[in-house]
């Protein structure tokens, strides 16, 4: 009998754990609860968990804070679900080390879509693809060569950096410092006008549309995501 990925919740509000340990059961999920910062890394290191949901605000410690150190304990996917609503505590939640940013309140089946896909893009470093393909784009990331719908496409060296940055992460949301530092380097990371730019040259090249990019998604004031395969045009 396979046994149920198991996911820790990390909530200071009662209320929170009883809705959702029946929802995510249900969904085939075991489930763990941590009402502190402290109790959940204690959790994480006992038992780790496939998955985490970290509220931001918790009585012994920042949620952001408690991302960064569960970053030392695991790589498995961390969501944060906040009623903190400001684009600037999103970044700084992904930048820590989340994969994703539900808010509160929010829809049961949204945040089982988000789960299902974090655990999809679990893909150990050993294990990545040297192939990545999504809507008609074809990416060869050993051969640094790149097709869309069969047609040669030619990148310069960092366009095709860029493109595989986002692309090695399908429906996770990539901030504008992670990209550029994992691009351009450490120096480069306030440089978002100059990322603007070599995001919107991609587009041009891989997208159908480029108006309507069905590949290189914006999360408006955050960062970019690269669409998984269900959600490409």
């Amino acid at each position: 009998m396979t046994s149920r990925p198991e996911i820790l919740v990390v909530d200071d509000e009662p209320q929170i754990h009883r809705f959702l340990r029946p929802s995510l059961t249900a969904a085939g999920f075991a489930v763990t609860s941590a009402m502190t910062a402290r109790d959940a890394i204690r959790a994480t290191g006992a038992r780790e968990p496939a998955l985490l949901i970290v509220d931001l605000g918790l009585p012994d410690a920042d949620g952001k804070d408690l991302i960064g150190q569960l970053r030392a304990l695991t790589d498995a996917p961390v969501i944060v679900l906040s009623a903190r609503d400001r684009e600037a505590e999103k970044i700084a939640a992904l930048d820590a080390g989340a994969d994703d940013y539900v808010e509160k309140p929010f829809g049961i089946g949204e945040l089982l879509a988000r789960i299902r896909s974090a655990l999809r893009r679990r893909v150990p470093p050993a294990e990545a693809e040297a192939i990545i393909a999504a809507g008609g784009l074809q990416i060869d990331t050993a051969a640094h060569h790149v097709r869309r719908d069969g047609v040669d496409v030619h990148l310069t060296p960092k366009e095709f950096d860029l493109l595989v940055a986002l692309a090695r992460h399908p429906g996770r949301v990539i901030t504008h410092r992670q990209l550029l530092a994992s691009v351009w380097g450490p120096a480069h990371i306030a440089d978002v006008a100059y990322l603007r730019v070599f995001i919107g040259q991609l587009r041009q090249k891989i997208e159908k549309d480029p108006a309507v990019p069905g590949i290189i998604l914006t999360e408006p004031g955050v960062g970019y995501r690269f669409a998984e395969n269900d959600e490409t045009r």
